[in-house]
């Protein structure tokens, strides 16, 4: 995509509690697409289980998506409540803080790998590292490697990283920070759980 002089791409961080964080990347990825640009769409720590998933992989040649995850969710001790942890059943492992499973450690290292090498082609005028913040927070990657590729991103890449509990360190080199904060929510007002369509 043609760009005028002097355009910098910029570091978005979209995290907190509340809903619309991957929705908003989707939304901002279409954008670029439509204004010509390519872009590198990975999901970390999410298997592929959600309907977003079959739009972006057949949306567009220049909308290249990848899901890094397995069909089970991961979580720290003392991260999540009785209530949420039965409500996973057998979708979700828990590891003692500083022994995340080693097969996840891999697998997002390998998918940060090829994200990071997309970031400083010049190939593609955006990628989004959607839920890359959740992978820093449950010790799957160091918040020093994200920081480390981000300052060595093309200077024209635009960077998404989405996630709640997105580190300090992250939030101070982002150039764009948005915090979703959750006023009200149906899941725990009315006790419905994730639907088709809407959050999955």
């Amino acid at each position: 995509m043609e760009r005028e002089e002097g355009y910098e791409g910029f570091v978005h961080v979209y995290t907190g509690s509340g809903k619309g964080k991957t929705t908003a990347a989707i939304g901002i990825a279409m954008r670029m697409v439509g204004a010509g640009g390519k872009v590198l769409f990975m999901q970390f720590m999410k298997g592929q289980a959600y309907s977003e998933q079959k739009i972006l992989k057949n949306m567009a040649p220049d909308l290249i998506w990848e899901a890094i995850g397995k069909p089970f969710f991961v979580a720290k001790e003392g991260t999540i409540s009785e209530e949420d942890l039965a409500s996973y059943g057998d979708g979700i492992v828990v590891f003692p803080p500083g022994e995340p499973p080693q097969i996840y450690v891999d697998m997002v290292a390998d998918g940060f790998e090829r994200a990071a090498a997309a970031m400083a082609s010049g190939e593609y005028d955006m990628v989004v590292l959607d839920e890359i913040n959740c992978a820093m927070y449950f010790e799957l990657i160091s918040s020093e490697t994200v920081l480390e590729w981000i300052r060595n991103k093309a200077k024209k890449t635009e960077v998404i990283l989405t996630g709640r509990m997105a580190p300090p360190e992250i939030i101070e080199a982002a150039d764009l920070v948005t915090e979703m904060k959750e006023v009200k929510h149906y899941f725990a007002s009315k006790g419905i759980t994730s639907r088709k369509g809407v959050e999955n």
